[in-house]
């Protein structure tokens, strides 16, 4: 029975990302909030990702699909981030950051050890892409 609820657990979070972060307790909590296609622009779409981050929770490292375009907005609490070889920047509530295509994250995670952080990441990328997330290569 455990064994059916981790594999249903892990085909969810696949379903909606495309891929998990790390398996441990500090890992994001990634959930698919919304998807529409674009009338005014054929083929795009754009998908709403809610990221939950408990208390010293990160993402590991990733890149999204060449086709998307990312812009992520602070809901609560703080988000560490790096984008490519910039700086790592914290983020609070109510502030915003981009994400290009063909950009790297080398760094997503909460900027606090006690406190909960969220966050909301709209993607517009090919309305035929399924998965939205892809672990950086070692």
């Amino acid at each position: 029975m455990i064994r059916a609820s981790i594999l249903a657990a892990a085909l969810t979070c696949l379903a909606a990302t495309g891929a998990c972060a790390n398996d441990n307790s500090k890992s994001a909590k990634v959930t698919l909030v919304y998807e529409h296609e674009l009338p005014n622009v054929p083929g795009k779409s754009i998908k709403g990702v809610l990221v939950e981050y408990g208390p010293g929770g990160f993402s590991d490292g990733h890149t999204h699909p060449d086709s998307a375009f990312i812009y992520a907005t602070v809901l609560e609490g703080a988000i560490r981030s790096q984008v490519n070889d910039g700086p790592v920047k914290v983020y609070h509530a109510g502030e915003s950051f981009s994400e290009m295509p063909g950009d790297r994250h080398g760094v997503s995670a909460n900027g606090s050890e006690t406190k909960p952080a969220r966050l909301l990441a709209v993607f517009v990328v090919d309305t035929d892409q399924k998965e939205l997330t892809y672990p950086l290569k070692k």
